[in-house]
Parts: C-alpha cells; sequence; structure tokens
C-alpha cells in the first residue's frame, strides 16, 4: 500500500539496492509519477521569489544593496533546478526539462550537455576516489583549503575553463562519450557567444543591470551553495551503498523548497528516478535505513571545521 513505512527494518541494515527491491509495485509506480503541475508550481515559486528581490535592484529602491545578497542565493540555487532537470524528472515533459536546465545552466556558467554526463559519471560512481568525477578535486586538508572551496571561487574558474576548453573542442573527460562532445562543443559556442552579446549591449547601453542582478548576487550568493554541496558527500565513507555515502540533512521547509528537496540527498542517490517532490515520502519510508545524516548545515560545518582544525584531512564525520 503506497505510503507504508518498512516493517522490521531497523533489526536489518539494508543498501540502497534492498530498499529498493522492497518496494512494492504500486509503492514504486506513485513514487516515480512525474508531473508538469508539480515541476510548473516548484519552478514558478522560486522564479517568483527571484523577481521580488530583483525589483527593488532593478528600481534602485531605498536599501536596494540589502536585496543582493538574498538575489545571489536564489540565483545559484537554480543548480538544484538544473539538477533536477538533468535527471528528467522535474516535469513530465523532457522538452521543458531541457529548456530549463539550458537557461539555469546559462546563468550559472554551466553547459547543461556537459554536466548531464558529468553528473551520470557521478551517480555510477558515487564517492569512488578512482572514479567520480567529483572527486577529481581532494577534499579539503585544512581550514585554508576549507575556506578557498566555500568561497566559491575555484567553481567559478572551473567553470569558465570548461566553457572554453569545450567550445575549443579539446574536451577530454572521460566521462563525456565521443558522440557527445560534438553537441557539448556547440553549446559551449552558444553560451559564450550569449555572454558576449549580454556584455557588448550592457556597454553600448551603459547599463550596470546585469552587475547588479545577475553578476555580483551570483558571486555574493555562491559560498551558500558551496556550503549547501559540500554536505552531500563530504567526510562520507567510500563505500557502495548510497545510504552510507551519501548524507541526508535534516534543515528547514524553506530551505527544503529552495533546494528542490535534495537536502533528501541520500534518497535521491538510492533511487535517483524518484521526482524531487516525491522525495519526501520516499524518505518516509527509508528513514531508518539511511547511516549518514546530519541536524542541520550549521553543524554540519561546526563539525567539519573543528575536524579540519584538529585532524586535517582525516576520517569520515560520524553521523548526526
Amino acid at each position: 500500500m503506497p505510503g507504508r513505512r518498512f516493517i522490521g527494518m531497523a533489526e536489518q541494515a539494508l543498501d540502497h539496492r534492498a530498499v529498493v527491491a522492497r518496494l512494492g509495485r504500486e509503492e514504486r509506480a506513485a513514487l516515480l509519477r512525474r508531473s508538469d503541475r508539480l515541476g510548473a508550481a516548484q519552478l514558478a515559486t522560486h522564479l517568483g521569489a527571484l523577481a521580488a528581490t530583483s525589483l527593488p535592484i532593478a528600481l534602485g529602491a531605498p536599501f536596494w544593496p540589502l536585496w543582493i545578497l538574498p538575489q545571489g542565493i536564489l540565483i545559484v540555487f537554480l543548480f538544484t533546478a538544473l539538477h533536477e532537470c538533468t535527471h528528467k524528472t522535474a516535469f513530465s515533459s523532457e522538452r521543458v526539462s531541457r529548456a530549463v536546465a539550458a537557461c539555469a545552466g546559462f546563468l550559472l556558467l554551466i553547459p547543461p550537455e556537459w554536466f548531464r554526463c558529468f553528473h551520470a559519471a557521478h551517480h555510477r560512481f558515487t564517492h569512488d576516489p578512482e572514479r567520480d568525477p567529483e572527486l577529481a578535486v581532494p577534499e579539503p586538508r585544512g581550514l585554508g583549503e576549507y575556506a578557498w572551496r566555500l568561497g566559491g571561487l575555484p567553481l567559478w574558474w572551473g567553470s569558465a575553463r570548461t566553457l572554453l576548453v569545450n567550445a575549443a573542442g579539446r574536451c577530454r573527460d572521460a566521462y563525456v562519450p565521443a558522440a557527445s562532445r560534438p553537441a557539448v562543443a556547440r553549446e559551449a559556442w552558444v553560451m559564450l557567444a550569449g555572454y558576449g552579446l549580454l556584455a557588448a549591449g550592457s556597454l553600448a547601453a551603459g547599463s550596470g543591470a546585469l552587475l547588479w542582478l545577475w553578476v555580483v548576487p551570483a558571486l555574493l550568493g555562491q559560498p551558500f551553495l558551496r556550503a549547501y554541496l559540500m554536505a552531500e558527500h563530504g567526510r562520507c565513507p567510500h563505500v557502495a551503498d548510497m545510504l552510507a555515502n551519501t548524507r541526508t540533512t535534516y534543515t528547514t521547509a524553506l530551505v527544503r523548497r529552495l533546494a528542490w528537496n535534495m537536502p533528501y540527498h541520500a534518497e535521491h542517490h538510492a533511487y535517483p528516478a524518484v521526482p524531487f517532490h516525491a522525495l519526501p515520502r520516499f524518505h518516509q519510508l527509508v528513514r531508518d535505513q539511511l547511516k549518514t545524516t546530519e541536524r542541520g548545515y550549521g553543524r554540519f560545518h561546526r563539525r567539519y571545521a573543528s575536524d579540519l582544525a584538529c585532524h586535517g584531512r582525516g576520517a569520515e564525520l560520524l553521523p548526526g
């Protein structure tokens, strides 16, 4: 019956494959049902909030600089929309998912076709030090590296470099199939051309709108996205079980809404085909089997920073 809890699971630890295998047919069908309506409602909420922060900046209202940080947080968290659309689960329509991914990727300097290949490898080899592309850059070894990573500048530099390399037709990333490389090069060219046109238009018009509505907010907002993303796998054990190598972080409804329910990240990795709107339901089914969790992002980073200060690069953080 849909919505039931697994019985007797607390006595027997299951890995993610066993958890998914125990789902009944009706339960599975309910979890996997995609929805244009729910996807549109989530996107409209995110864009509506972005419009609300953009308006005082655009109008130069009193105290308008105070809106730049929330504007930036909303912009950079469009990454979670890109992520969900990459899985083609945000909407019933794959065409809509592709369009939203293209727009979000453009705002974030993340080419969506390249990211799809990158992210597929991340899911296939989650937290495998040899094969997960997210681990190509090692985890911070001290507080200096931690602060540098959290600041977001390495991310922007890496994104710009990826676009330029891809546009030059020199993408040699192992996770990008040869058949996908022409499309990866084309999308990079389209994105670079778009940035060039916007920059030229802004200079011709003598307008700083893009700077204050997009560039500066995104730079200021990026540390908040880095803090969120570092909790997904940071200091998790290097094992094959997605319920252990991925962290679910218990947080507020507002953060879950902003991040398209991706704080339920172990659940997402255990069953990536589950749309964002069904993750709370899936969480209720599997919560007794989660092996790596934390009670809030602030607590995760306090423990992470404290561990780095005391031990440098060390063992995984124990579940919170």
